[in-house]
């Protein structure tokens, strides 16, 4: 099932995530609400999705890269579930690099993240979840748990003049393979 996505001005964006029980992350209803998340995901050719971005204030987050046309050079990410997610900064050395998001569609912009981290949270079947994430990995995961915090990718950019609308930096940007300005 396909999930509405909220975007930016509804006020589920800027909301503070719940934790969620984890023994309520096995019941078939949570299970099928991630199966929903995944598939909403890959809809909208997205890497990751939050909880809040289809209007639930839950501490969850599903991410994967693989072959995503908007990111055809990222390095791939397995399908991950993060429930409870707990995010541990180990190399405080940032990367400034474009992104964009599902709740603010055509829309791209320079953004520094950390270049790698630490990430604890429950997995999919309750599992413990305990792993270093690097590069695009990595900037995934934060742009992610953001979202659990109720920020979004413009609220890090240091310099809001490289925000551009998807058509001009892909015109302007990509096409002649500038990669920062």
């Amino acid at each position: 099932m396909i999930l509405k996505v909220a975007r930016l001005g509804h006020p589920i964006i800027r909301m503070q995530a719940k934790p969620i029980p984890a023994e309520h992350v096995v019941r078939p209803e949570f299970q099928a609400l991630i199966d929903a998340m995944v598939e909403t995901m890959h809809e909208y050719s997205g890497v990751g999705l939050a909880g809040p971005q289809v209007h639930l204030p839950l501490q969850i987050a599903v991410l994967e890269v693989a072959d995503n046309p908007r990111y055809p050079d990222a390095q791939p990410v397995p399908l991950t579930v993060l429930i409870n997610p707990v995010v541990t900064i180990l190399d405080r050395a940032t990367v400034e690099d474009w992104e964009g998001c599902l709740s603010i569609p055509d829309l791209r912009g320079l953004v520094p993240r950390f270049k790698e981290l630490r990430v604890q949270a429950i997995g999919r079947d309750g599992e413990a979840l305990d792993f270093v994430a690097r590069d695009f990995h990595a900037r995934v995961i934060q742009h992610e748990t953001d979202h659990l915090k109720g920020e979004v990718y413009v609220d890090r950019m240091t310099d809001l003049r490289s925000l551009s609308h998807l058509a001009e930096w892909q015109r302007y940007v990509v096409a002649p393979g500038i990669r920062k300005p």
